[in-house]
């Protein structure tokens, strides 16, 4: 699908209004009420779920909406535009945990899983990252060692979204030696499985309303019939899932400097000094047209990864690209917006400061931008 063939599709268009319509009149007016307090709406999850947003990209004979990349992006921009850590949420329920179920379970675990997290009945949690350890995921702590029918969990993991509020949750436990691409094992996870818990909820300085926590694991006991793909794959599968993840960053990353620029338009237009508005000082229109093209460029950039994945393509490169680029742009248009706004831009009276405050996540996220340029680096010499 071409650029123009985008700008042109009607089904599109209609998703991207839905989307936007669901974002002002569900989210826009709690945006700082969840934010001042940390609150996870879980309520507004299940509800985003009879829009079906909670399963974009699931085929309909499991209840999704069977949609493609270019819907998804359209989806996450729209409602990140509104607010961020929403945005980060939807992401993390559709392209990690439940996309994760979707490309590497049985038919029975999808039979299982997909329904309820498709529906929003069920939260979707996602856990790879590790607190001695980060981007290093082959070094995990966590085991999973085999007794009889059951793999028995110990260990931890770090910054997980959803940690407290999901019902389900993907995990990737080492089953072999620390290093071993191969010695990584995907489990599915219910809520109420005995040495399974949750930590305490982040203090963030962003994505506030996102809620992030731990996940503990003490001789947890899963069962073989919860493994996703085979014993050893799991690395191999979590890094597959990260190339959908980085397009999800960077359509959130997308959306928050959309919503930065527009603030910071609308005070450009409305903000007098010196007998006109500050938009006709070059100094201000020179920024906001920065601001623009950059978006524009990281669109491009998203759409383009979201195309690859649509048609079967390699996206690792791309989707790594967009993913810095995006994420990149995000911080810097939304820095660009608090200084557009002046002194009221340090302000809570404004949007820009969570919009500031927000994007510095797109950077960290789904490894960060140094990871970004790592995996970059080594595709393009792979030629």
């Amino acid at each position: 699908m071409t650029v123009f063939e985008l700008e042109t599709d009607e089904e599109l268009e209609m998703i991207r209004q839905s989307a936007k319509d669901f974002a002002e009149n569900y989210i826009r007016p709690h945006v700082m009420e969840w934010d001042e307090t940390q609150k996870f709406p879980v309520d507004l999850f299940h509800k985003m779920g009879e829009f079906g947003f909670m399963g974009v990209l699931v085929p309909e004979n499991y209840g999704g909406s069977g949609l493609g990349y270019q819907e998804y992006i359209t989806i996450i921009d729209e409602i990140s535009q509104v607010c961020g850590s929403i945005g980060l949420s939807v992401a993390a329920h559709n392209s990690l945990c439940t996309n994760h179920i979707l490309t590497f379970a049985n038919e029975t675990q999808k039979q299982k899983y997909l329904p309820k997290l498709a529906s929003g009945e069920w939260i979707g949690a996602w856990g790879l990252t590790e607190t001695g350890t980060g981007s290093d995921a082959g070094g995990m702590a966590t085991t999973a060692v085999e007794d009889g029918d059951y793999f028995v969990l110990n260990g931890s993991k770090n910054f997980i979204t959803h940690a407290i509020s999901s019902n389900v949750a993907v995990v990737i436990a080492r089953t072999g030696e620390k290093g071993d691409s191969h010695g990584m094992t995907a489990f599915v996870i219910e809520k109420d499985t005995p040495g399974f818990s949750a930590g305490k909820k982040e203090n963030k300085l962003g994505m506030r309303a996102s809620e992030t926590a731990c996940l503990f694991f003490d001789n947890c006991r899963v069962h073989k019939d919860n493994i996703l793909g085979n014993v050893g794959d799991g690395f191999i599968q979590s890094l597959k899932i990260l190339d959908g993840g980085r397009i999800s960053i960077a359509a959130l990353s997308l959306g928050i400097a959309k919503g930065a620029l527009d603030a910071a338009l609308k005070y450009a237009q409305e903000r007098e000094q010196f007998g006109k508005t500050i938009i006709n000082f070059q100094g201000i229109s020179f920024k906001l047209a920065d601001m623009a093209t950059k978006i524009e460029a990281s669109e491009l950039l998203t759409r383009k990864a979201g195309f690859l994945k649509d048609t079967g393509k390699k996206v690792t490169k791309v989707s790594a690209m967009a993913k810095l680029y995006a994420s990149e742009t995000a911080v810097e248009v939304a820095n660009e917006g608090v200084q557009i706004h002046g002194g009221y831009g340090y302000t809570k009276d404004y949007p820009a400061e969570k919009y500031y405050r927000d994007a510095k996540l797109c950077t960290i996220g789904e490894g960060t931008s140094e990871i970004q340029k790592v995996v970059i680096a080594r595709e393009i010499t792979r030629k």
